[in-house]
C-alpha cells in the first residue's frame, strides 16, 4: 500500500520567524509553499503583512501570495478549496509539501474542513465595516453583545475581524454563527505534521517592535498611504493599516501610531499563540534552536 503524502504545516505567532525556516525545509524536501495567511494573499499589500521579499519568494516556489485583489471576497471557505486544489495538484510532483501561516482559521480549515457558511450580503459587510471605522471597537462589542449574545460569550472580545463576521452573520440570517458550526471533521488523503514555532514572549515582542521600526524605515507610511482611499474594504481592517488610516484621519499623531501598531501586533501574536496551544497535534519547537532534522523526525 503506497504510503500517504505529507504536508509539514509550520505555524506560530507573528515575528516568530516562520518564513525563514518553511523555505529552509521546502528547500530541504525539494518541494513548494503554500502561504496560509489571510494578507499576503492580496496584491496590493505588502510591509504591513511582512510579506515575504522577492529573494525569498525565487528561494522556494509560494503559492496563496499576491494571488488575489483586495477588492476580492477572500475567506477560509475559499482558501480552503485553493489550499486543496492546489496541494493535490502538486502532489502529483512532490512527496511532501510545505504549508506556513499564522491564520489558524485557514489552517483549520485546510486540515479539518469547513462548514458550510451561507454568502454574506456585500451591503451588509459594507455597513458594518463602515460603521466600526466610524464609531470603533467599543460600538462593535456592544452591538455583538446585543445582537448575538452566546458569540459574544467565546469570541474573542479584542478582536474586530471576529466581532465583524459574527455581526455580519446575524444581521444577514437572523441567526448566530454558532448555529452553522458543526465542527465535523473531514478526512484528507494526506498526513498532516504539525509544527509550531515558539520563542519567549519578552524575545518576540523586542522582535516585534523592531520588526515595525524596519517596516516604517522600509516605507510603511507611504504603502498605507497609497492604500487610505480603501480603508473601508475589508482587506485593509489590519493591524500596520488601520492605526496609520486613523493618523491620517487627524485622529493621532504619527508616532502614535507607530506604538499602537506595535501594541497591537504584540496582542495578535497573543491572539495567535492561544488558538495554537488549544490543538494538541502541534508539535512545539524553540524557534532559536529549530531544524529541519526535528521536524523529519516528527514524521517518521
Amino acid at each position: 500500500m503506497q504510503e500517504a503524502p505529507t504536508i509539514f504545516i509550520i505555524c506560530g505567532p507573528t515575528a516568530v520567524g516562520k518564513t525563514a525556516f518553511a523555505i529552509e525545509l521546502a528547500q530541504a524536501l525539494s518541494t513548494e509553499i503554500i502561504s496560509a495567511d489571510s494578507r499576503q494573499c492580496f496584491q496590493e499589500l505588502g510591509i504591513a503583512v511582512a510579506k515575504p521579499s522577492a529573494k525569498e519568494l525565487a528561494m522556494a516556489p509560494h503559492h496563496f501570495i499576491n494571488s488575489h485583489s483586495i477588492h476580492d471576497s477572500v475567506n477560509a471557505g475559499l482558501f480552503e478549496v485553493y489550499a486543496l486544489q492546489k496541494a493535490e495538484s502538486l502532489l502529483q510532483q512532490h512527496p511532501s509539501l510545505v504549508m506556513v501561516g499564522g491564520t489558524g482559521l485557514y489552517i483549520k480549515a485546510f486540515t479539518d474542513g469547513m462548514d458550510a457558511m451561507p454568502s454574506i450580503a456585500p451591503a451588509i459587510r459594507a455597513q458594518v465595516i463602515a460603521n466600526y471605522a466610524q464609531n470603533g471597537l467599543g460600538w462593535l462589542q456592544a452591538q455583538v453583545q446585543e445582537k448575538d449574545p452566546p458569540f459574544w460569550a467565546q469570541v474573542e472580545q479584542q478582536n474586530p475581524q471576529r466581532l465583524m463576521r459574527g455581526l455580519e452573520f446575524i444581521l444577514t440570517t437572523g441567526s448566530s454563527i454558532l448555529d452553522f458550526r458543526k465542527a465535523e471533521k473531514k478526512q484528507r488523503p494526506f498526513k498532516v505534521v504539525k509544527i509550531g514555532l515558539e520563542l519567549p514572549r519578552e524575545i518576540l515582542n523586542q522582535r516585534i517592535n523592531q520588526r515595525v521600526d524596519k517596516m516604517v524605515e522600509a516605507g510603511l507610511i507611504q504603502e498605507a498611504k497609497a492604500l487610505f482611499p480603501f480603508q473601508t474594504n475589508n482587506a485593509l481592517q489590519t493591524v500596520g493599516y488601520q492605526e496609520l488610516f486613523a493618523h491620517f484621519r487627524g485622529e493621532i499623531s504619527e508616532a502614535m501610531a507607530i506604538e499602537q501598531i506595535k501594541q497591537h501586533t504584540r496582542q495578535y501574536a497573543k491572539r495567535q499563540m492561544t488558538w495554537f496551544k488549544k490543538e494538541t497535534s502541534i508539535n512545539w519547537m524553540d524557534a532559536s534552536n529549530s531544524s529541519v532534522e526535528k521536524v523529519l523526525e516528527f514524521n517518521s
